[in-house]
Formats: C-alpha cells, structure tokens, sequence
C-alpha cells in the first residue's frame, strides 16, 4: 500500500518557536517515506484545505527546514478560523474530506491552542461519522500556557524570558532616572484570562524592591484603591515604582477594563489598551510621571532571546505528533510531563483530544502572593525552568538569519471553489 500524504497547518497566534514544531515534525516524517508520503502545509492554516490551497514541503531542502527550527512566526501562514460543529456545519466537513480525498491525505496535525485543539478533535470525528480514514493528531502552542493537562505550552517559555528580561531592563532604566523623572513604568502584556505572561515578569525581581513591584492579573478582580494605595508606598520607599499588568485584567463585576469593542472569528473580545488605563489612572489620582509600553507581538516574536527549553519542546511535540500516528495513536495531543523541577527534567506524554478541547487552565489560587499583586515562591519554581538556557539564531550583518520558505504550491485537483 502507498503510504498516505499528512496535512499540517498552524493556528491562532503564532509564536517564536512554533516553527521549530513544523522542523520536528517534517524532519521526523522525512525520516518515514515507507509511511507517510508528502508534507503538505495549510497556506494560513485550517483555511487552507478549505481552499484547497496547499504548501508543498517537500520542495524544500533539508537546511531550509532545518532553518524553521530558529525561525519565528508562522512559516506556511496561520490563522484565527473555528470551524463549527458537524450538524451545524456539514458543508465545511464535506469540503475538508473532498480536499484529503484530492490529494490522499490520511493524517492530520493541528498546531495551535486551546481553540485549535477543539477543531482538531473536531476533525478527528472525522473518519466515524463521515466514513473516511483521517489519523488527527493536536500540537500544542500557546504563549497564554493555558492548556491544560501539559507542564507548559511551546511558545512560553519564550516570551515568559522576553517578559521577564524585558521587566529586569526597564526597571534598572526607571531606577536610574526616578530621583528628577519617570515615577512610574507600565508594562502591558498578553494573556486575556490566564496570567501566566504577566506572572513571569516577577522572575525579574530578587526582593520586593526590585520590579515588578505590582502585577495585576486577570485571575483577581483589580481594587482601584487598594492598587493606588501600593503605589504611593511603593514610590515613597523606592523612589519609583514598575506595574506589569496582563490585558485581561478584571473589575470586580468581570468586565475587562480595556475593551477594544470588537471580536475575533473566535468571538474573543478583541483587547489591548489596559495599561495606558493604568498609567493615567496613577497620573490622575498620584500625580506622577509615567511611562508605558506594551508588548504586543515583540513578546510573542522575540525568537533572538528565547528559551532553549521551550525550543527543545516545541521541536519534541511537533516530532513526537508524527510518531504516535505512525504508532497508531488517533485523537491525542502530546503532553510535556514534568519529572522534576530542579534539576528541571521532562519527557512526552499523550492527553486525549476530548480532554483538552475547549477547557482552559488559569494561574492556580497558590501561585499568587496574599495580597493578589504578584506571585508566590511556589509560581517561581514553577516557571524558574522554563526559561532556562539560550538558542540563539545564527546571525549575519547583524540581524538574526531567518529563513523564508519558498511555500510552494500544490496543484489544485478540484474544479470547485469554496466561499469561507
């Protein structure tokens, strides 16, 4: 028998080392032609086998994949694209089981988050309900680390670094120039009902003088005056004060504090602005000079700082998804499981797709501090491994050597178009 092609599509927001999954598992199903055929990558993800728009992997070299390895963002394109239940939806179902039929598809691996993992176990239903053969294995990746059943997610352990360095750079800067300038420093990050970005930020800090000094999470209500009150105390006894505050963060009626007023095809309350927020409500009420930056996609692209863990796992998920297909595992998601924490020691696992679909994992009640503004001993040690060691890219003229993959396309072998 001929061995079957294999579809893979990134998903959601990308990441710094999302790629270096698509290098495991290319390089790991190369290593296989007796089972698996041809790598075809979905351009823009799910949405291309929809539109039958299809990238030819194997039309790059071995040091071109190799190359994603060290290479941000999503290589073959991503998107933010759910794909409805099947009695809801047949249509698009029908039209994924025309494109795998076309061009001989019998596996299927879904890079992406929490979302990502419930279209993947959408599909997987796949072969029992609509009759075709589909092996649909899920990847993980998200910097919100809000999956749940894996130690972490690939993807945070790198910007958790780029957070907390980032945290440790601004902060000596603030310090320098307090005495006659800057009083207060907001750093915005990401995470909409997860804390964990915002959390690692206080891996920067040694004692409670050094910044972050406040970190407002998503996962406790924010008191206005009980936040202004620490402020005031925090700058009368350090002479400045440095505030790291996710996007998701909460009034006490649950309604996010910067609302951008909109959603995504995913129906997420489109976010961003909330230190901007901070920062003005500290000038208003405090009367200091302040400055604000947000992260936004620095955080989740920074590849030239991130950490040599999260690379070793993203790279281990994406090869280990293509071994438990050919070991006939269907529906599952690997799993980073943690031996210990120090030394940090780790290895792969399998979680059922069914588990994982739809279900998020917020920071628990005992990694925040008493007081609800930082986090305790026990979230360092958790996070502390997980941004351990460098993988810096190589690097000529100056500037990280990214490589840009042809993304060659696959002929189409359907006459029919489809409208999304």
């Amino acid at each position: 028998m001929a061995p079957k092609n294999a579809f893979y599509a990134q998903s959601g927001g990308v990441t710094s080392v999302i790629n270096a999954s698509a290098c495991g598992l290319i390089e790991t199903a190369r290593r296989h032609p007796e089972r698996i055929g041809k790598v075809y990558a979905g351009r823009n993800g799910i949405v291309g086998a929809l539109t039958e728009d299809l990238i030819d992997t194997s039309m790059e070299s071995d040091q071109a994949i190799a190359a994603l390895r060290h290479t941000p963002s999503g290589a073959f394109g991503s998107c933010r694209y759910r794909l409805k239940g099947l009695e809801e939806n047949r249509e698009e179902y029908e039209r994924l089981i025309e494109v795998f039929e076309a061009h001989d598809i019998g596996y299927f691996f879904y890079n992406g988050g929490g979302d990502s993992q419930d279209t993947a176990h959408k599909v997987s239903q796949l072969s029992d309900r609509l009759g075709y053969p589909i092996t649909c294995i899920g990847i993980p990746k998200t910097v919100d680390n809000d999956l749940p059943l894996t130690d972490c997610c690939p993807g945070f352990g790198s910007v958790a670094k780029y957070v907390a360095v980032s945290t440790l750079e601004a902060g000596l800067d603030v310090c320098s120039m307090a005495e006659t300038s800057t009083k207060l420093f907001v750093l915005e990050v990401m995470g909409r009902h997860a804390g964990w970005i915002a959390a690692a930020a206080g891996l920067a800090a040694e004692s409670e003088d050094q910044p972050p000094h406040i970190i407002l999470l998503p996962e406790v209500p924010f008191r206005r005056d009980a936040f202004l009150e620490l402020v005031r105390r925090t700058v009368e006894r350090c002479g400045y004060c440095v505030v790291v505050v996710s996007e998701g963060l909460r009034d006490g009626d649950g309604a996010f504090i910067a609302d951008g007023g909109s959603t995504d095809a995913f129906g997420h309350t489109q976010l961003g602005g909330v230190g901007p927020v901070i920062a003005r409500l500290c000038r208003d009420e405090l009367g200091y000079k302040h400055h604000c930056a947000v992260a936004d996609y620095l955080q989740r692209a920074a590849r030239h700082v991130a950490s040599k863990t999260d690379v070793d796992q993203a790279y281990a998920v994406g090869a280990a998804a293509v071994e438990m297909a050919l070991a006939g595992s269907n529906a599952v998601m690997p799993a980073i499981v943690r031996k210990r924490d120090d030394p940090y020691q780790w290895e792969i696992g399998s979680v059922p797709l069914a588990d994982v679909a739809n279900r998020e994992r917020r920071l628990p009640p005992e990694y925040i501090n008493s007081d609800g503004f930082g986090i305790s001993d026990a979230c360092r040690r958790y996070l502390r491994p997980l941004i351990q060691g460098e993988d810096y890219p190589p690097y000529r003229d100056g500037l990280p050597d990214y490589v840009r993959l042809k993304n060659v396309s696959v002929p189409r072998r359907l006459g029919t178009a489809f409208a999304l």
